[in-house]
């Protein structure tokens, strides 16, 4: 399949949503990996998933979008219209109402506040009624799952990368994350918890987007965030407002880990820019304790 492109989705649009065929269609500013995401009009954005396994997130959404909005104090995506395959395009795709704001990565905002909000939303996330919310599993990239499900990548990277980083102190803080287990019921998660996936108006924190890898189970990848992005104090607010044991903590600092690891190694993705050199260093430097 060639890359979605905003010719594309207006031509989807024009054959399947023809009430729309007349809004303007253009790619938005900032693109993810999984969906390349077009405003269609003013108010509304069709989403095309770039893989087979990245439209497996449209049903799901279509489902519990609507239920996670009834529960949180922050606006998410609503689905408004979804989309079905055709000659040009073998996918699922959606239709959602378009959401103000600009990507915490590119905004001028208080981070300490951001670090409070964000902690305060996930713990609101963690009371969303959880029956028969989808169970962390390939949908979700096993975000959700224990994070041994990725030990083979990590051992992979750490055998890459033996000479080049200090090997035993990621070991000591895998192992840390291996030992430990979620011992309670399963709640609800994000599932790629990021900068980019984070709006903010006015220097706060003002919705979530893109909710295709959540799902229920154990909440630690959600908080990659503290090493990923914060930094010293505002991870210890954050932590603070988060919440959850330190066996948590532990595994959510393997989580991180193995995303930094897999990416300088090239075991999944590349670290061109350095960012994943400098979340490892926060890993290893400060253990959240």
């Amino acid at each position: 399949m060639t890359e979605p492109t905003a010719d594309l989705a207006r031509a989807l649009v024009a054959e399947q949503f023809p009430h729309w065929a007349g809004l303007p269609v253009r790619p938005v500013e900032r693109q993810g990996w999984d969906n390349r995401t077009f405003r269609l009009g003013d108010d509304l954005t069709v989403r095309l998933p770039t893989g087979a396994t990245y439209a497996l997130a449209v049903a799901k959404e279509d489902r519990v979008l609507p239920l996670l909005a009834a529960h949180l104090p922050l606006p998410v995506p609503a689905p408004v219209a979804t989309g079905a395959p055709n000659a040009d395009y073998p996918h699922p795709w959606s239709v959602r109402r378009w959401l103000t704001g600009t990507a915490v990565q590119d905004a001028d905002l208080d981070r300490t506040a951001l670090a409070r909000d964000l902690g305060a939303v996930l713990t609101a996330l963690r009371a969303v009624p959880a029956a028969g919310g989808p169970a962390a599993g390939r949908h979700s990239f096993h975000r959700g799952c224990h994070p041994s499900a990725y030990a083979d990548e990590v051992q992979l990277a750490l055998h890459r990368l033996d000479g080049e980083i200090d090997t035993a102190a990621c070991e000591a803080v895998w192992d840390a994350g291996m030992r430990t287990v979620w011992r309670g019921s399963p709640v609800w998660f994000h599932g790629d918890v990021s900068p980019g996936n984070l709006l903010a108006e006015h220097g706060r924190l003002s919705a979530l987007i893109d909710f295709g890898t959540c799902g229920t189970g154990d909440p630690a990848s959600d908080l990659q965030i503290a090493w990923g992005y914060f930094t010293h104090e505002e991870r210890r607010v954050f932590r603070e407002a988060a919440g959850l044991d330190a066996d948590t903590w532990a595994r959510a600092r393997a989580w991180t880990l193995w995303k930094a690891l897999i990416m300088i190694a090239e075991v999944s993705g590349s670290d061109r820019d350095g960012a994943q050199r400098r979340i490892l260093k926060a890993v290893l430097d400060d253990p959240l304790d």
